[in-house]
């Protein structure tokens, strides 16, 4: 939850006519709809940070399963 402090402070912020134009403006920027060629360019090069996942052949040995 919002203190009493933040709350005020983001009211104060909304109604700053100069900060909501220039947020509409980055938003509106940055909310083009992209192509599908541009989302998987995208997620192939987020991929190339992530190490390359293993696969086990044996399965986990648990004690205490619940379900």
């Amino acid at each position: 939850m919002l203190s009493e402090e933040e709350r005020e402070e983001m009211l104060k912020d909304a109604r700053n006519y100069a900060r909501r134009q220039h947020v509409r403006a980055e938003i509106e920027k940055h909310d083009q709809a992209n192509s599908f060629d541009e989302y998987i360019s995208f997620l192939n090069s987020v991929q190339k940070i992530f190490l390359p996942f293993t696969n086990y052949d044996q399965p986990t040995q648990t004690k205490f399963n619940k379900l």
